[in-house]
């Protein structure tokens, strides 16, 4: 499947989603189960941990890899390249986080899915960085326009809201380009 294009850009967005998606559901499942017993007639105490219990950071490098599947879509050149490799290092750290919790009574499905999700952000960030600069950016509509200028050359200052009603008061459009100011 060639990655670059606008089909690259969609697939990528959307992998580092699901993998981001993946790291926040496993992070607030239960990963391991304490039971303490007490003495009779009480009975044994059971305190369940979840992923985010067991290491913190998880859901915040999910966020990060989730934040950055929009930049994706937001960016273009070199920021893209620089969202590509946070996306890198966010899904190689939530790899890490998650197989450190391993161990010790704790389930093994959840950290595995959450280390799972984290090599998907990861390999989104490496296909980012080496793909990035052939996928296309936004469309300029979304970019704000240029200030107008006077013959000169000079940056036009905005119109005064005084000026706005006069316009108004002798029948011109005040949101014209030459009207108004």
């Amino acid at each position: 499947m060639r990655l670059d294009g606008r089909r690259g850009l969609t697939v990528t967005a959307l992998a580092c989603a699901a993998g981001a998606a993946l790291v926040l559901l496993a992070a607030t499942r239960g990963w391991q189960e304490i039971v303490t017993e007490r003495v009779a007639p009480l009975p044994p105490e059971t305190v369940r941990r979840t992923g985010t219990d067991l290491a913190p950071w998880l859901p915040a490098l999910g966020a990060v890899a989730l934040a950055g599947a929009g930049a994706l879509l937001a960016t273009r050149g070199a920021a893209r390249l620089v969202v590509g490799g946070l996306l890198t290092v966010a899904g190689a750290g939530t790899v890490v986080a998650a197989l450190l919790t391993l161990g010790d009574g704790v389930t093994v499905a959840w950290p595995v899915l959450s280390a799972l999700g984290g090599l998907v952000v990861a390999a989104a960030g490496v296909v980012t960085v080496r793909f990035g600069r052939s996928w296309p950016a936004m469309g300029a509509r979304y970019e704000r326009p240029e200030r107008p200028r006077t013959p000169d050359g000079e940056p036009r200052r905005p119109a005064s809201q005084a000026e706005l009603w006069d316009a108004l008061d002798r029948g011109e459009d005040p949101t014209t380009r030459d009207g108004g100011a």
